[in-house]
């Protein structure tokens, strides 16, 4: 059986769940308890499961990301919130020096096993320092896992993965899209790390994207039927490790790609997956893969700028006609 939820209320049943399942599981973060989270995603489990166990934090990324870490070396299954991932950087540190080294400068003595999530991304109207994408600095980091989603359902049986997987994990999210709604089964389930989902079949085309830009591409995608363009849709879900075997049998079948990411363009994830494309499925291409992002630049404050910067379905729709030699 599965109900309608939005993302927010999927990712507090994922965390609730797993912290009735386990003991050694606590969220900690900016507000996540008292104000019931800066986007309402931890509302009502203060009451549920105490201070001990929400915890409110300073505003100190860097001291509560640490924290994190040496819970986590110690046995716990810390979930640490970021109120953005903009907030991040400031804890990139601990992020990347100690949760993403553990292991192997442990010689496998120790393990982090810490989940890093927030909202990341544009969100309008919110300026250069509040408007970044941080998937692909995180994915360069040998240790770290990257998930980004958008899906409810995918949401909730990733984040109880995250949660239990014993290597440290960045779990991006969407500031704009907690609202957004979806089926979310009743029953227990789990989302495997790792795997790409196939949300349309097509044979023209393949466009690839994830987090929010997946409601953009589904816009595009529906337009593009109107005209008999087919279009297979992937969205990716894990970032790293990446899932490049559904991508190249994707290609193989359609001969064309056009990966749709919202980070600037320059060494970023769309980069890797033309890079993986050409390496693995060069023969089977037809044209270029093409990739849209958000422009080479910081996103200023005016509306008419945020929407010139960002991808959209119309810039897509130029590019799978581009790929497919058609006006």
């Amino acid at each position: 059986m599965s109900r309608v939820l939005t993302l927010r209320d999927a990712l507090r049943e994922a965390m609730s769940e797993e912290m009735r399942r386990d003991e050694s599981v606590f969220l900690m973060g900016e507000e996540v308890a008292e104000y019931n989270g800066a986007y309402k995603v931890s509302k009502g489990m203060l009451d549920e499961f105490g201070a001990k166990r929400v915890i409110d934090t300073p505003i100190a990324e860097l001291g509560f990301a640490g924290i994190g870490v040496g819970a986590a070396m110690n046995g716990l299954r810390p979930i640490v919130e970021f109120m953005t991932w903009n907030f991040a950087v400031l804890a990139f540190d601990q992020i990347v020096n100690n949760a993403a080294k553990t292991l192997s400068q442990s010689a496998g003595q120790f393990m982090c096993p810490i989940v890093f999530r927030g909202p990341s991304g544009s969100a309008g109207q919110l300026a250069q320092q509040h408007s970044q994408t941080f998937e692909s600095w995180m994915a360069n980091c040998p240790g770290l896992k990257v998930i980004s989603i958008i899906d409810p359902k995918d949401a909730k049986g990733l984040l109880k993965s995250a949660i239990r997987d014993d290597d440290p994990i960045c779990f991006m999210e969407s500031e704009s899209m907690y609202g957004l709604k979806g089926e979310v089964p009743e029953e227990e389930y789990l989302t495997p790390i790792g795997k790409a989902a196939i949300r349309k079949e097509g044979k023209d085309v393949t466009i690839v994207s994830y987090n929010k830009m997946m409601e953009v591409c589904k816009k595009a995608v529906a337009e593009l039927e109107k005209e008999g363009i087919s279009a297979e849709l992937i969205d990716l879900r894990t970032i790293r490790p990446l899932d490049h075997e559904t991508l190249v049998e994707s290609v193989k079948k359609t001969n064309r790609m056009v990966v749709v990411d919202e980070s600037w363009p320059f060494a970023g994830v769309s980069a890797e997956i033309a890079y993986e494309i050409q390496k693995y499925a060069f023969d089977y291409l037809d044209a270029p893969v093409t990739r849209i992002n958000s422009a080479d630049t910081s996103l200023g404050y005016s509306l008419p700028y945020v929407e010139e910067y960002l991808p959209n379905p119309a810039k897509i729709i130029k590019a799978v006609k581009e790929v497919m030699y058609v006006s």
